[in-house]
């Protein structure tokens, strides 16, 4: 297990993650509050300022699908993967529209969950159910994208064994994170975050200086990698790769871009970092100034290019990064290097398995199955939930087959997004019905994984095209690929403003119109 294992990069690794795990511990002292109430547990009593929810919604936004798996994409076939970055742009004119609202009704109501807001919006249980479903079904590959991430720079930090002792370490890592998880609630990620963020920018600060002037240039390195691409395509005609977007991808491009923005906000770790917020202003603040990751996430895509043209080798493309670390930096600094991509793999995945934990509890337990639930059996069940959905996420990784590591994340997505009518359209409108959107999200949730699932693997995009062999074959497709999350959420937007038409909502709303103006603002 340990005849390959790099001493120095290991124990400057295992150094920095000590003192964060540490930090987890001690974090549950930090904002003192009784911690077995769930509001101070699962949403940190919802007093995170404007600085703290900034790092908090980096660390929880900005992951080891940045680090890992969009370099890995760039790294196999190049512009493509790209697509990230404007997803991530895109979004946040539109939430800085939308999150205060939700954020104002959320505080006054005591909501912790999207679950709470529908329900409250509509008055429709059912409608509740199927969003914290969602939310909990979506959260797990994204956690295990988190778990992928940990694992591929512990392989390349040369651990190793076979059977069981070659999940030894991500194991120990995972038992660290479940701790602190349940010790100090959303404060743990919150105060790590803070170390992450800043270990983040500076490994990415030396890569983007360093590896290019060691490579030549960026110029040296573009040529390396288009040469290196056209090779492939030259070796396997079917292969869509290259520096510019071929004529076919594009269509999956934007769909994918425009898809992954509607979704990400969705996800119950997003929310739960978003209703911790103390303010409006907070909130506002956020949507303006997140922008700055997105430029980082642009550097760190590059990486998969830098790979390319350093000559990495490697049997998965998740791989790439962590071996152009190692072979561009001596191992004191690869090890950091390291702990900062191991970081940016536990403070989401312990976001997401509280916000998972919080939907659980306050939308499924307590409303179906024990309604008297006092505040400190909330909290004890929500921390055995967040265990529960660690569990879960690594059954992800050992039994969903992925290509790579960003089908995780994209799956998620295909599925988070049916929710989006019922959150985005439910702040500004009561007309839709909530028997309307559950047949429209479940139509949404059938399409989307009916198209995502290939028989042998999950893929996040499927050609828009349907053959009438009645009809002579005539080919009635839009001639694209497109991603199936957008793709599903149209059908489901469809059906629910249809079926709206005949079943009109009777329930009572408990929110009023200024539960969205004056409080945002404040």
């Amino acid at each position: 297990m340990f005849d390959h294992l790099n001493v120095v990069a290991t124990s400057v690794f295992v150094f920095f993650f000590g003192l964060v795990s540490v930090l987890g511990f001690v974090a549950a002292r930090w904002k003192a509050a009784d911690l077995d109430h769930i509001d101070e547990w699962g949403l940190g009593g919802r007093r995170f300022g404007r600085w703290i929810t900034w790092f908090l919604l980096g660390g929880d936004l900005y992951t080891a699908y940045t680090v890992i798996a969009i370099p890995a994409v760039v790294f196999a076939i190049g512009a493509y993967g790209f697509f990230a970055v404007p997803y991530t742009i895109i979004v946040y004119p539109f939430l800085y529209l939308t999150l205060p609202r939700l954020w104002a009704v959320s505080e006054k109501h005591g909501y912790m969950t999207a679950g709470d807001f529908v329900l409250g919006r509509y008055g429709h249980k059912g409608l509740e159910l199927a969003v914290a479903l969602t939310g909990i079904l979506a959260t797990m590959p994204y956690i295990a994208l988190q778990l992928v991430g940990l694992e591929k720079v512990i392989l390349a930090l040369g651990f190793g064994g076979q059977g069981i002792m070659a999940h030894a370490p991500i194991t120990i890592a995972f038992v660290i994170l479940a701790l602190f998880t349940y010790k100090s609630g959303l404060r743990a990620p919150a105060m790590i975050a803070f170390v992450k963020d800043a270990m983040i920018y500076i490994f990415i600060i030396a890569a983007i200086v360093i590896i290019p002037y060691e490579l030549g240039g960026f110029g040296a390195i573009f040529d390396a990698a288009g040469r290196a691409f056209d090779a492939r395509v030259a070796a396997n005609p079917k292969l869509a790769a290259g520096l510019t977007l071929q004529p076919g991808q594009v269509g999956p491009y934007i769909t994918l871009a425009t898809g992954s923005a509607m979704a990400l906000f969705m996800y119950p770790h997003a929310l739960t970092g978003a209703l911790a917020a103390s303010s409006g202003r907070a909130i506002r603040f956020n949507t303006m100034t997140l922008p700055a990751y997105s430029f980082v996430l642009g550097l760190i895509a590059l990486l998969g290019l830098m790979a390319i043209a350093a000559g990495v080798k490697v049997e998965t493309p998740q791989d790439a990064v962590p071996q152009l670390v190692l072979w561009a930096f001596p191992s004191w600094f690869a090890g950091f290097c390291f702990a900062a991509i191991a970081l940016g793999a536990l403070v989401p995945a312990a976001v997401m398995s509280i916000g998972a934990a919080n939907t659980f509890t306050r939308n499924i337990w307590k409303p179906f199955i024990h309604p008297q639930m006092s505040p400190r059996e909330e909290s004890l069940l929500a921390k055995l939930a967040s265990l529960a959905v660690k569990i879960g996420a690594l059954a992800v990784i050992f039994f969903m087959p992925t290509r790579f590591a960003l089908d995780l994340q994209l799956l998620g997505g295909v599925w988070m997004v049916q929710i989006f009518p019922a959150i985005i359209f439910g702040l500004y409108t009561r007309w839709f019905s909530g028997w309307a959107l559950v047949i429209g999200w479940a139509a949404g949730m059938i399409v989307g994984t009916s198209l995502s699932w290939t028989g042998t693997a999950w893929v996040p995009v499927h050609a828009l095209k349907w053959d009438i062999p009645l009809v002579g074959n005539v080919d009635l497709g839009l001639g694209f690929a497109a991603y199936n999350g957008l793709t599903a959420v149209i059908v489901n937007v469809l059906l629910s403003a249809a079926f709206s038409l005949a079943l009109r909502s009777r329930a009572r709303d408990e929110t009023s119109p200024a539960d969205y103006q004056d409080r945002a603002l404040a």
